[in-house]
């Protein structure tokens, strides 16, 4: 994988060193390109920047694009547990500040949209505009059947297969499972590549923490989902309370055809952002920045004042 930062960035991967929510650090990996105001890239949950494929090029035609792996994901460091909730929020501001001296264009899809849209409200002084896609801003339960069976395994089962590497022998199986799980985040179950399967899978086979990270993450999530659905103290909750404060000129995509998260809760989010647009991206499942990059591409640009 390491030929596809280096075909996408200049100076291929490089490391940034941080300070986590709970003052660990870790290296953070990344990639940039481009010129001018900064534009970065966040993946969702259990992916890499490697989902922006189709869109750095694009966007660096008139940005500065800076696409980074969230702690534990990709090619960055993961940290020994525990891990507390919103973390993520924490760990993106503390990129910004060391990569950029201005404001940059936030643009980030499923679980890393509701952190970007965390962070506007938590640390708007480092925020110029949103791009939010296919946000799980009103989630009713983990949206997917292999994401609750993963978020009951228990942490030191999954630390053991982890560390242990043991999942390199399974690699076809693994393959296998990627796929038909892939198959809920798409539009045409036709379009998966096994160059995009390889991909994905890579951090999980090659880099011990991710399989970890991942369960903790969704471990974390369904816990907050709970709290939420019985009217606790919850951190969901309180971005939900917080919209009217996103003030920054934001664009909301979302997916006709996501199965994950209905379009209505993007029109619903749409109606408590102050200085929103919302736009439907046609044909397209969950994961919309390889579903229709195209119509992402467009969509962001014409926003952002460019044009193709």
């Amino acid at each position: 994988m390491n030929s596809w930062w280096q075909e996408t960035f200049p100076s291929g991967q490089q490391v940034l060193l941080i300070r986590d929510a709970l003052d660990r650090e870790v290296q953070i990996a990344y990639g940039e390109v481009g010129s001018g105001q900064p534009i970065l890239l966040l993946h969702g949950i259990g992916s890499w920047s490697y989902n922006w494929r189709h869109n750095v090029r694009a966007l660096s035609q008139h940005f500065r694009v800076i696409c980074m792996d969230a702690k534990g994901y990709g090619f960055s460091q993961t940290a020994s547990p525990p891990e507390i909730p919103g973390h993520q929020i924490v760990e993106l501001s503390r990129v910004i500040e060391a990569l950029s001296a201005q404001p940059v264009i936030l643009a980030a899809e499923s679980l890393g949209a509701l952190t970007a849209l965390a962070g506007a409200q938590t640390y708007p002084a480092l925020i110029d505009r949103l791009i939010l896609i296919n946000v799980p801003i009103f989630p009713q339960k983990l949206p997917s059947w292999g994401m609750q069976v993963l978020s009951y395994v228990p942490l030191f089962l999954v630390q053991g297969v982890d560390q242990s590497q043991i999942l390199q022998p399974f690699a076809p199986l693994i393959r296998v499972l990627t796929r038909w799980v892939r198959q809920e985040v798409v539009f045409d179950p036709t379009q998966i590549t096994d160059a995009e399967i390889e991909a994905l899978i890579y951090p999980y086979l090659h880099n011990p923490g991710t399989l970890s990270q991942f369960v903790i993450d969704l471990q974390l999530a369904a816990q907050e989902i709970e709290k939420l659905q019985r009217r606790q103290p919850n951190l969901i909750g309180t971005i939900q309370q917080n919209l009217a404060q996103v003030t920054f000129p934001t664009l909301i995509l979302w997916s006709d055809c996501d199965r994950w998260f209905p379009i209505q809760d993007g029109k619903m989010l749409h109606d408590q952002l102050p200085n929103a647009q919302f736009q439907t991206i046609l044909n397209c499942g969950h994961v919309a920045t390889s579903g229709n990059p195209e119509a992402v591409n467009t969509a962001i640009l014409k926003f952002l004042g460019r044009h193709i």
